[in-house]
């Protein structure tokens, strides 16, 4: 059976990260979800917007401070890296 629903565990393992990385996601509104129960159901369209669609303002300036910590902690390894 082919389901338009997904739950927690399934979606992380699609994406390759946590199921508490994808569960924080839900509940931080990042992620659309329907509870059911205990459990959350995470529609299949989903996916292919948390894999490839397009960043909304907040998700880039979200990424943005990501990059800009990254390389403040680690811009020396960064570059070093990049000379190899």
């Amino acid at each position: 059976m082919d389901y338009e629903y997904m739950s927690i565990p399934e979606f992380a393992k699609c994406l390759g990260v946590s199921r508490i990385a994808v569960y924080k996601r839900v509940k931080s509104g990042h992620i659309e979800a329907k509870r059911i129960g205990r459990n959350f159901a995470i529609p299949k369209k989903c996916l292919a917007q948390s894999v490839g669609g397009e960043l909304d303002e907040a998700g880039r300036r979200e990424l943005d401070r990501g990059v800009k910590r990254v390389f403040a902690e680690y811009g020396g390894v960064v570059r070093l890296m990049g000379e190899r």
